[in-house]
């Protein structure tokens, strides 16, 4: 018996990462959405993720958290679905998966708070500089047509989803390989369904 997988998650929040990489795997999942206040700070979803956030999964006894962790988790785990890395693709995936966690997360979050590093003191700060972050990740994207090669990989689903929201919400600068790049990931059948369920599920929480 396959041992069952829970997805825990809000569809206002990065669920949506690991809500679109699961429907990549075409696995069967049961969702629980939390709201943002006292449900993800309840005793038993604590249990499952401490820091009371979202997503998360529960795959049997274990619990994995983090977008870039579940991505990774999921290929791995499932690689007759295609998702995980072949070993000459190996060292772009794991390069931009963990540059998209780090130094993008860290340097669009801090400028969309208004954030900005003093430039005497951008050594000490690992994502390091805006400018920088922007343009490394432009050369990753144009290298080939996905994160990692020529195919696409779970990867991508983290890479992109950090793109694509940027793009959406102008936290970051419109270039066009970034453009082009998410216009290519958006039009996967996995991401609008993830797409259609997340926003399903928004407005069942608006209307309750």
């Amino acid at each position: 018996m396959a041992e069952e997988l829970i997805f825990y998650t809000n569809p206002m929040s990065r669920g949506r990462i690991a809500r679109w990489m699961l429907e990549e795997t075409g696995l069967t999942y049961r969702t629980e959405v939390l709201a943002f206040s006292e449900e993800m700070k309840a005793p038993s979803y604590l249990a499952v993720n401490p820091m009371g956030k979202v997503p998360a999964i529960r795959h049997g006894e274990t619990v994995v958290t983090e977008c870039a962790a579940i991505c990774a988790y999921l290929a791995e785990t499932f690689p007759e679905k295609g998702l995980a890395p072949r070993p000459e693709e190996r060292a772009a995936y794991y390069r931009w998966m963990f540059f998209a966690a780090g130094p993008v997360e860290a340097s669009v979050t801090m400028r969309a708070l208004g954030f900005e590093i003093p430039k005497d003191r951008l050594r000490m700060a690992g994502c390091g500089d805006f400018g920088d972050v922007m343009g490394t990740l432009e050369q990753a994207v144009s290298a080939s047509p996905y994160i990692a090669g020529n195919r696409f990989t779970a990867a991508d689903v983290y890479v992109g989803s950090h793109i694509g929201w940027g793009l959406a919400f102008g936290t970051m600068e419109k270039r066009q390989a970034f453009v082009d790049y998410f216009g290519r990931l958006s039009e996967r059948d996995a991401y609008k369904r993830g797409n259609m369920l997340d926003d399903e599920a928004a407005k069942a929480m608006q209307a309750a």
